[in-house]
């Protein structure tokens, strides 16, 4: 009689092999953004990981950012934690992976939180916390610090419904590609402009209402139509972008510009701009039709618009 396959857990991923086809693919990245598509390819593909997400540290060490996610409804992009807080914010503090082979009352007790929060009649207020995504029943769970001598650049975080999924050998693989993945984002070249064309102008914009475009000082959080779309150094780069659009009608920008604005106060290590930048363009994408950003060469972007805008700064 042959045995029921159905009662078998799922095949694991062959992880020697998974690193083999890996590594070479971050090394051969030659930004920030062709670096976490292949990370997030090659953890489906070659790790046999459907749900993950690369946080990233910011420099003073307070917090993580969602830089990008897999396998969820909702990409949580943006989504901030704290040190010390469930399983990636414990990797961070310590600054060692944290395994868990099964869901734990701490575990579920974060999330309990996060979902009344969800629910909370005063939600509007509390639009500026973007839900950090996450299985409604998980199983197990992984964090692993991505560390630069000491220093902290992110954590790569990854969970399954299946418990006992990640063992020691899976832990193993997964900080060895941690490794390479934060050595990666070290070295990736500044990306200096391109060429000498002139900057682009406005483009053709579509007709409607003027979009309301608020922005608070005190955190330099951007909300569109009253729909918070982000806050922080990538709420501050939008902010400069749609203020010099208004003023002179360019279109087009130059990551060193935006490295040397007093305005943006961009953290000191040269990886910020770029993750600022695809969380930008990510948080557009989801949370706006009219705005966009789009590259326009190597260390070059272009802004789109496709309605009018009513900049408002708001001091408080």
């Amino acid at each position: 009689m042959k045995p029921d396959t159905t009662l078998l857990p799922p095949p694991r991923a062959p992880l020697l092999a998974a690193l083999r086809r890996t590594l070479p693919l971050l090394d051969a990245a030659r930004d920030l953004d062709g670096l976490v598509a292949v990370l997030l390819a090659q953890l489906e593909q070659n790790f046999h990981l459907s749900h993950v997400m690369l946080l990233m540290a910011e420099p003073a060490g307070d917090r993580l950012y969602t830089l990008a996610s897999q396998g969820y409804p909702e990409s949580g992009v943006g989504a901030e934690i704290l040190p010390g807080q469930g399983v990636i914010g414990m990797a961070a503090r310590e600054k060692t992976p944290i395994r868990l082979t099964h869901a734990t009352g701490d575990y579920l007790y974060g999330r309990a939180i996060r979902d009344a929060l969800r629910e909370n009649p005063l939600a509007p207020r509390l639009e500026t916390e973007i839900p950090l995504p996450g299985l409604a029943t998980s199983g197990s769970q992984i964090a692993v610090p991505l560390l630069r001598e000491a220093r902290l650049l992110g954590i790569l975080y990854a969970e399954s419904a299946e418990e006992g999924r990640f063992g020691y050998d899976e832990e193993d693989a997964l900080v060895i590609l941690a490794d390479r993945l934060a050595a990666a984002i070290e070295q990736l070249p500044n990306e200096a402009d391109e060429g000498t064309a002139p900057f682009g102008t406005i483009p053709p914009i579509d007709s409607g209402a003027p979009l309301a475009i608020r922005h608070y000082r005190a955190d330099d959080s951007v909300f569109i139509d009253d729909a918070y779309v982000i806050k922080g150094v990538a709420g501050a780069i939008l902010w400069l972008l749609l203020s010099e659009h208004a003023k002179s009608g360019r279109t087009e920008f130059s990551n060193k510009e935006l490295r040397l604005s007093p305005q943006i106060r961009l953290p000191e290590y040269s990886e910020n701009l770029e993750a600022r930048l695809i969380l930008l363009r990510r948080r557009l994408a989801e949370r706006s039709p009219h705005i966009g950003l789009e590259k326009a060469g190597r260390g070059r972007f272009r802004l789109i618009v496709k309605r009018p805008v009513e900049l408002i700064e708001v001091e408080v």
